[in-house]
C-alpha cells in the first residue's frame, strides 16, 4: 500500500521490540540456565532449539514436495542446536561439558556412518559386477510375478536381518526391487515397505539385527538366548501388514526382456567376502567386545586387497577370454571384453549415498544435541514415573518413527527404570518395529527411501501406516500373551 504520511516515513513496528527481545533471552545464558546442572527444557534456547528441531524434520517430510535433500535442513539445524548449547556453556564457564557431550554424540555417529559406508559400498561393488542383474535375470527366466517378488524379498529380508543386520538386508533386498520391477514405482514402494518392516521386525528378536538390540544386550540387560522369545511376536508384526499389503498388488509379471546376464570377474568372491565381514563384525563384537564397526572396516580391507587382485590380473583374465571366445567365435561376447575397466573400490566408496549419511549425522546430532538439554531424559521420567511401564514402552515405540530409536532406547537405558524382564523385551521390541510406522523412522528405511529414490517415498509409506500400525499393536499382545509369566513384577 502507498504511504500517505509526509514525508513518506517508515512507520516504527512493535513487533521488531519483541523480535529484539527474544533475541536477547537466546543468547542470555544466565536467563536461560538452571544453575549446576544446566536443565535448558524450560529455558528460551531449550524452546528454539525444539522448534528448530520440530521445523527441520517437517522439511524432511516435505522432500517429495519441496525436492529439496532431506540431509540439508537437518545439518543446518544439528549446527544451530549445538551452537546454542556451547555459547550457553561457555558462558556458565563449563564448556569442557559441551564439548565432552558432542564428541561422545559425534562418536555414536561416526560409528554408525562407518558401519552404513562399508555395507553401501559392499552394495555398490555386488551392483558393479551386475550380481543384482543377474539375480534379476534368474528372477525373470523363474517366471516370479510381482506378488510372488514380493513374498520372496520380504521372507528373505526376515531371515536375513537377523544374521546380517536390518540395514544391510534392507540394501540388499531393495536393490532385487529395483532391478526387477525398474520403472514400476507402485509396486517398488509396496515392496519397500514390506522390506522395510521385515527386515525391522527381523531384527527386533537378534543381538545383531539392530543397533538398540545390541545396546540392550551390551548392558547386560537381557541375556543372549532371550532375545529369541521374540521370534513369534516379531513375525506377526511382519505377516500382518504383509499379507494386507499383498492383496492390493496385481498377479502380474514384470515388463521386461528376458536376457542372459553373465556376472563380472570376482563377483562370487566378493559376496564371500561381504559374509566374512559381516562374520568379522559379529566375531568382533562377542567374543572381543568390540564395537561391529572394527568388523566391518576391516571387511573393506578385505575388499580393497581384492580390488588390488583383481586389477593386477585384469589383463591375464582378458587375454585368457579373448583367446577362448575367439575359438568359439562368439563375438558378441568379444565385443562385450572391450568395454570392461578395471575394479576400482574407492569409485564404490563415491557411489555411496551421502545424502542418507549425512542425513544420519544430521539426526543423531540434533537428538543428542536435545537429549543433552535434557529432553529424552524429560520425557523418560515423565513417561515411566507418570505412566506403567507398559504404557511408556508402547508409547515409546511410536515415538521412535519419529525420534530415531538409538538416542530413545539410550535414554532408557540411562534412565533404568524399574521394570520386569517381559518388559525389558517389550521396549526391545517396540522400539524396534515401531520405526517401521513411518519411512524415516529406521536406519533400513532412510536408507531404503535413499536406494530407491523417487519410488518409495515418505508419503508412499505413510499410506500404509495404519497396515503397519495393525502389525505393531499385534505383536506386542503376541509378546504380552506368550511371555506372560516375564511380566510378574509388574499387573
Amino acid at each position: 500500500m502507498p504511504c500517505f504520511r509526509p514525508p513518506c516515513q517508515p512507520r516504527f513496528d512493535r513487533r521488531w521490540l519483541f523480535l529484539l527481545a527474544a533475541l536477547l533471552l537466546v543468547f542470555s545464558p544466565a536467563v536461560l540456565a538452571v544453575t549446576g546442572e544446566l536443565d535448558l527444557t524450560q529455558s528460551v534456547v531449550g524452546f528454539f532449539a525444539l522448534g528448530i528441531f520440530v521445523l527441520a524434520y517437517s522439511l524432511v517430510m516435505a522432500e517429495e514436495k519441496i525436492h529439496m535433500r532431506k540431509s540439508k535442513p537437518v545439518l543446518v539445524a544439528a549446527g544451530i542446536i549445538w551452537s546454542l548449547i556451547g555459547w550457553v556453556y561457555v558462558q556458565n564457564g563449563m564448556s569442557e561439558a559441551s564439548e565432552h557431550a558432542f564428541r561422545v554424540t559425534l562418536l555414536e555417529f561416526t560409528e554408525l556412518m562407518l558401519f552404513l559406508l562399508v555395507a553401501m559400498t559392499y552394495i555398490n561393488a555386488l551392483e558393479e559386477r551386475r550380481v543384482f542383474d543377474a539375480l534379476r535375470s534368474w528372477m525373470l527366466r523363474m517366471g516370479f510375478n510381482y506378488r510372488s517378488l514380493f513374498w520372496l524379498t520380504g521372507g528373505l529380508a526376515f531371515v536375513l536381518s537377523p544374521i546380517a543386520d536390518n540395514l544391510t538386508t534392507a540394501l540388499l533386498m531393495c536393490a532385487v526391487v529395483t532391478k526387477v520391477a525398474e520403472g514400476d514405482k507402485r509396486f517398488i514402494n509396496v515392496a519397500c515397505i514390506n522390506i522395510v518392516v521385515a527386515a525391522n521386525a527381523g531384527g527386533a528378536f537378534s543381538p545383531f539385527g539392530d543397533i538398540t538390540t545390541l545396546m540392550v544386550w551390551q548392558a547386560g540387560i537381557v541375556p543372549f538366548q532371550d532375545f529369541f522369545i521374540l521370534f513369534f511376536p516379531a513375525l506377526v508384526n511382519f505377516l500382518i501388514p504383509a499379507v494386507i499389503m499383498s492383496l492390493f498388488i496385481p498377479n502380474k509379471k514384470p515388463e521386461s526382456v528376458q536376457e542372459d546376464v553373465w556376472m563380472k570377474r570376482g563377483a562370487r568372491r566378493i559376496v564371500v567376502l561381504f559374509l566374512l565381514t559381516i562374520t568379522t563384525a559379529v566375531l568382533c563384537h562377542t567374543l572381543l567386545h568390540l564395537p561391529p564397526v572394527l568388523g566391518m572396516m576391516t571387511g573393506l580391507g578385505y575388499l580393497q586387497f581384492f580390488g588390488y587382485y583383481l586389477r593386477r590380473s585384469l589383463p591375464r583374465s582378458l587375454e585368457r577370454k579373448r583367446e577362448r571366445y575367439s575359438r568359439r567365435g562368439d563375438n558378441k561376447k568379444l565385443e562385450q571384453l572391450g568395454s570392461v575397466v578395471p575394479f576400482d573400490v574407492f569409485n564404490r566408496v563415491a557411489r555411496a549415498e551421502w545424502d542418507t549419511l549425512l542425513f544420519f549425522y544430521g539426526v543423531v546430532m540434533c537428538v543428542g544435541g536435545l537429549g543433552f538439554m535434557g529432553y529424552l531424559g524429560l520425557l523418560s521420567e515423565a513417561l515411566y514415573l507418570g505412566w506403567n511401564p507398559t504404557a511408556a514402552n508402547i508409547v515409546l515405540g511410536v515415538v521412535s518413527a519419529v525420534v530415531d530409536n538409538i538416542p530413545v532406547m539410550f535414554a532408557v537405558l540411562t534412565m533404568e527404570p524399574d521394570m520386569s524382564h517381559g518388559h525389558w523385551l517389550l521396549i526391545t521390541l517396540t522400539a524396534g518395529v515401531g520405526g517401521s510406522l513411518l519411512s524415516i523412522g529406521s536406519a533400513a528405511g532412510v536408507a531404503v527411501m535413499g536406494q530407491a529414490r523417487g519410488a518409495y517415498t515418505f508419503m508412499g509409506h505413510l499410506k500404509w501406516s495404519p497396515v503397519i500400525l495393525l502389525g505393531y499393536a499385534a505383536s506386542i499382545l503376541v509378546h504380552m500373551w506368550l511371555n506372560a509369566e516375564s511380566f510378574a513384577l509388574f499387573g
